[in-house]
């Protein structure tokens, strides 16, 4: 069976720019994200806001499609294994810290689960994932 990892990226490719061929990524079953997901979404979502590209009422639309997401994926905390290996060095650095994390944790579920693909729209997260030979959505 596969899985798909969806990083905050694509999260908020469909949820701020209404990216309609990522939203079937979303849909299903066997999708896994970090915990983190939420708390980047929920600020990407305020600083939207904050410059003026979403109204409050697009605002609360957005949280509400945050909130819908967390409802239909697997959400793996951030534990201290996950945080140990973020700080691990990555195929392709100089990496962020919360994409480490990211990437860190995808790894960790592939050992545990096998079978992942991740969607993402950060070139960082892509890049590493391709390294360490994961399938990567959207294609290029």
């Amino acid at each position: 069976m596969s899985h798909l990892y969806v990083e905050t990226s694509a999260l908020l490719r469909v949820v701020l720019e209404g990216d309609e061929a990522l939203r079937p990524l979303l849909l299903g079953e066997g999708r896994y994200t970090s915990a983190l997901t939420f708390v980047e979404a929920r600020r990407g979502v305020l600083r939207a806001r904050l410059k003026g590209r979403l109204d409050a009422s697009g605002m609360h639309k957005a949280l509400r499609r945050i909130t819908e997401y967390a409802r239909s994926c697997e959400i793996v905390p951030l534990e201290d294994e996950v945080l140990r290996r973020a700080g691990e060095e990555f195929p392709v650095e100089p990496v962020r810290t919360l994409d480490a994390i990211h990437i860190a944790t995808l790894q960790i579920l592939e050992e545990s689960l096998s079978g992942f693909e991740i969607a993402t729209c950060d070139e960082r997260v892509r890049d590493n994932a391709e390294a360490l030979g994961f399938r990567v959505l959207p294609a290029r």
